[in-house]
């Protein structure tokens, strides 16, 4: 297919799910190609920040859309801590906020248990997703909801427990910008505002992942460890797993959250185009044994006298 005829995505919000004993219900955005059938399908967690819809299932086009015309059906959710939800007396009865690590992962099991309600609000969809091939990919505090989805532990601070939200019917994953090993190398006001990611366990995430990350993401009001805290999930889990390096990349990623957000310190459209091919070519691969356009990208990366990143596997 020719640059002048791009492939034609539909995209379709909000879908309500029923959640019982969630404050609201859970609602989705659906992206998918036009035309196709047995559509892998891409469960998208958005990440925090400041913009007011970014954190919601309206976020995250640059990579939605690519990923849509590519061949994937991408659904995101409006997790509870969205900045669309901060006034809502349901979701927020007063007092400090909570901190919803648990109810994020939980609403992509619940998307995967209801696939059928949503292939019913979008006739367009119907019989057109593949049930057996399920990624999840997440931005920042969606990357830590997407590793604990691929088998990420952590102890939780109200109890101690373990918590293991693992979700088998997920088959590979991409962790962009995610957060990192807790213990001595997060912040003081992580350890305060988000305890649960001081206790963070990578040892048990064996499902297949790619974990993206910027040189110069030094998030330092989360960690000291500095930009190759955003790689732990790849040093510190076994594989098989992939780490893309990008250069000169910080937590924007070039503005992977929105098209033109204010709030990207590193805006670069060249750069989000890579990491929306890249992160195609490594589920397709992944969901497809066999394909060869992770390899491919790989080659072409390696072959690149000007790289805009570098690929480590294991």
């Amino acid at each position: 297919m020719s640059e002048s005829t791009p492939t034609q995505v539909l995209s379709v919000g909000p879908i309500v799910l029923p959640a019982p004993g969630r404050p609201v219900d859970l609602q989705v955005r659906v992206s998918a190609p036009v035309t196709g059938s047995n559509l892998p399908i891409i469960l998208l967690s958005h990440g925090l920040g400041f913009s007011n819809h970014l954190s919601s299932l309206n976020g995250y086009a640059p990579l939605a859309n690519v990923w849509a015309a590519h061949g994937f059906a991408v659904i995101q959710p409006t997790h509870l801590d969205s900045k669309t939800l901060s006034h809502n007396p349901a979701v927020n009865p007063g007092g400090p906020a909570p901190r919803h690590w648990r109810t994020r992962a939980e609403d992509m099991s619940r998307i995967l248990d209801h696939l059928d309600i949503i292939e019913a609000a979008v006739p367009q969809l119907a019989g057109r997703l593949d049930a057996e091939r399920i990624a999840v990919a997440g931005h920042s505090m969606g990357g830590h909801t997407a590793s604990l989805l691929l088998g990420a532990r952590l102890s939780d601070p109200h109890d101690g427990t373990v918590a293991n939200l693992a979700d088998h019917r997920i088959k590979a994953g991409v962790l962009l910008a995610a957060t990192g090993r807790g213990g001595d190398a997060v912040t003081p006001f992580v350890a305060e505002s988000y305890p649960f990611l001081t206790t963070t366990d990578f040892s048990a995430m064996a499902t297949p992942a790619l974990v993206v990350a910027g040189d110069k993401d030094d998030s330092a009001f989360l960690t000291v460890a500095g930009p190759d805290w955003h790689a732990d999930p790849y040093h510190l889990a076994p594989g098989p797993k992939s780490l893309l390096t990008l250069f000169g990349a910080e937590h924007g990623l070039g503005g992977i959250s929105g098209y033109d957000v204010a709030e990207t310190t590193d805006e670069d459209p060249d750069r989000v185009a890579t990491i929306a091919q890249l992160t195609s070519a490594y589920l397709r691969s992944r969901l497809y044994p066999g394909d060869g356009a992770w390899q491919t990208a790989c080659d072409a990366l390696a072959a690149d006298p000007n790289p805009p990143g570098r690929i480590d596997s294991k």
